[in-house]
């Protein structure tokens, strides 16, 4: 039946969804596939009166497109659909939808009409087993697909998505809905889908999936705090140390600090590497600012996080050296992964060290680390997480559109929270601060890292809903409101 993308959905890849059909083959899945996108059509055009324009590819999800319109069709909606494939090439389920489109009545052209009268636009092009670039007279038809003024209803995935990583195959059609079949995929969640698939709907053609077993998830929304004991001091909230802030990013260690101090941490220390540091963070007085070197030697940590601002002097490789000594749990990020890309000595101590690793790259310190480019990263955010916590042993999240979150294990999540206001600086800053608040207050690795970056995204959504962005949203507003949502 048909549901919203929500917490927890399963995430398919195209192989996983092509053994599920292989497993129905004898159900009628281009049938029920249709009818459901039929009647989310209905649901579109439904008040507007105006003529729906199909488009149907060379393959099955142009089938899934002929279903459409017949259905359509004997609902009394007026229809064009737009067809040019060659009808002896179509598969045999696509075939028969053809035909049964043509006994109905129906018809087929081969340009584009004029769209500005249309009340809504099918995309029944390409689906998910899509794997070359788009050109030529398709690539045509998507661009008018994209400049219409009518809703655009994506049939499985908008044409020129790759379902398993967002990435675009030359072109792509830019749909306000997208009703995806048998489960949802990544790519429909991250890089270029969240831009490109408008409002997701699934719909599992009254199949039973429980025997293929999902290797994603979207990430589950965070149920953070519990009740707090009376009989408690700020000991009890765990202890984080901050390393970073050299000369001239002394903000980001800072904004790193405010936010595990804001998230609960009972005592925050942010060790200094800038030799004109502040002796006192005036707008959040109760940071404890220290030398990085004085933050090292506490033994009070509950947890240590490296990067923010830190830069990559000569000392900053000194500092990640003694960080991936110290035994404590680790965040790590920014220039901290920088250093341990570019020095050797320092990617293998990584790799050998048995403590509670969180490593929090974007795609260009996720490039580094693992020696490729950060072209080759974005062509694969689920592969490149999912290399990096196999390689270091350690949870990852690959930050960008639809985070991704991977484990030692090799689970996976996607999160769906956030918005475009979050590309400013220092928000990586706060999310590290944030899972090393989680991390002292004794949250394992993984529920610290996925709640964090929950947290984080629906900070700014909450941010957004309050009219202070997308554009000029900052790093400073997001910890207040992340706060307010850990206590709600």
């Amino acid at each position: 039946m048909p549901t919203k993308i929500r917490h927890a959905t399963p995430l398919y890849l195209t192989a996983d969804i092509r053994r599920i059909e292989a497993h129905h083959n004898d159900a009628p899945l281009m049938e029920r596939a249709g009818l459901a996108a039929a009647q989310l059509a209905r649901e579109l055009a439904a008040t507007n009166g105006k003529p729906i324009l199909i488009f149907a590819g060379p393959g099955n999800n142009g089938g899934d497109a002929f279903v459409v319109a017949r259905y359509l069709k004997q609902w009394f909606f007026a229809v064009n659909v737009v067809f040019a494939g060659d009808v002896a090439k179509l598969p045999p389920d696509a075939a028969q939808a053809h035909a049964r489109w043509l006994a109905a009545g129906g018809t087929t052209i081969d340009n584009v009409p004029d769209t500005r009268n249309c009340g809504l636009v099918v995309d029944g092009l390409f689906g998910i087993g899509l794997t070359r670039d788009l050109e030529g007279r398709y690539a045509q038809w998507i661009a008018a697909i994209n400049d219409c003024n009518a809703p655009v209803l994506a049939i499985d995935i908008p044409s020129g998505l790759n379902a398993d990583t967002g990435s675009i195959h030359g072109c792509c059609v830019r749909a306000t809905h997208t009703i995806t079949f048998i489960g949802a995929k990544p790519g429909l969640l991250t890089l270029d889908g969240p831009d490109r698939c408008g409002e997701i709907v699934v719909d599992d053609l009254a199949l039973n999936n429980n025997s293929e077993i999902a290797p994603g998830q979207v990430l589950a929304a965070a149920s953070l705090l519990a009740p707090r004991l009376r009989n408690t001091h700020k000991g009890s909230h765990g202890s984080v140390g901050i390393i970073g802030g050299d000369s001239g990013m002394v903000g980001a260690a800072l904004l790193a600090g405010r936010a595990a101090l804001k998230l609960g941490a009972g005592r925050v220390y942010v060790g200094l590497l800038a030799h004109d540091a502040p002796l006192l963070d005036a707008a959040q007085p109760e940071l404890m600012l220290r030398t990085a070197c004085d933050v090292l030697k506490l033994d009070n940590l509950s947890c240590l996080a490296i990067g923010p601002g830190l830069g990559q002097a000569p000392d900053a490789t000194f500092y990640v050296q003694c960080a991936l000594e110290c035994k404590l749990p680790l965040v790590i990020d920014a220039d901290a992964l920088n250093l341990i890309a570019t020095v050797e000595k320092l990617k293998t101590l990584l790799k050998q060290i048995f403590t509670v690793k969180v490593l929090t790259p974007h795609p260009a310190e996720a490039a580094r680390l693992l020696a490729c480019s950060t072209r080759d990263v974005q062509a694969n955010r689920v592969a490149a997480a999912t290399e990096l916590a196999e390689q270091f042993n350690a949870h990852v999240v690959l930050k960008g559109a639809g985070s991704v979150c991977t484990s030692p294990q090799q689970t996976w999540r996607i999160n769906v929270s956030g918005n475009p206001g979050m590309a400013s600086a220092g928000m990586g800053d706060v999310l590290t601060g944030i899972i090393a608040a989680l991390l002292a207050q004794g949250f394992d690795a993984q529920q610290a890292l996925h709640s964090a970056v929950w947290l984080h995204g629906a900070a700014a959504d909450a941010c957004v809903s309050a009219c202070a962005g997308p554009a000029g949203l900052t790093a400073s507003e997001t910890i207040d409101a992340a706060r307010q949502l850990m206590n709600a």
